[in-house]
């Protein structure tokens, strides 16, 4: 599936390839910190970006970047650099009727004022490092 989506005001625009219709949730305290909430994304490959100027990118680990845009402040992306991969905000896509919830990661950080309902993985952020190779 390709898939077209922008920042709020449309300063940063994309076109990602092979998206994945299943997303997670991440309750991590940066996350949270990020999004204003947990961020809900989907891994995506052969992404491509239009308005790179707007395009901001925040080292927030030694694994991995944040995307934002530098013009309204959307929250774009978090990019993990090895292996290459790109998790785009659900909210962002042009439509994102499209994405399932199948999982929540860093679970042992979620606060007790919100929970999804649905039977799915849920992992602490032990295990969903060591499921990246990252522990």
């Amino acid at each position: 599936m390709s898939v077209t989506g922008k920042c709020l005001c449309g300063a940063v625009r994309f076109a990602a390839d092979a998206v994945d219709a299943e997303h997670h949730a991440c309750h991590c305290s940066m996350c949270r910190g990020w999004t204003g909430g947990p961020m809900m994304a989907a891994t995506v490959s052969g992404v491509s970006f239009q308005g790179e100027e707007n395009l901001g990118r925040y080292k927030s680990s030694d694994w991995a970047e944040r995307g934002f845009c530098k013009q309204c402040g959307t929250s774009l992306f978090y990019h993990l650099k090895d292996p290459e991969m790109y998790m785009i905000a659900t909210g962002v896509f042009d439509d994102s009727e499209q994405f399932r919830m199948v999982g929540e990661i860093y679970v042992d950080e979620k606060p007790t004022g919100y929970a999804f309902a649905g039977d799915h993985p849920r992992l602490t952020g032990d295990e969903f490092l060591a499921s990246i190779g990252q522990s």
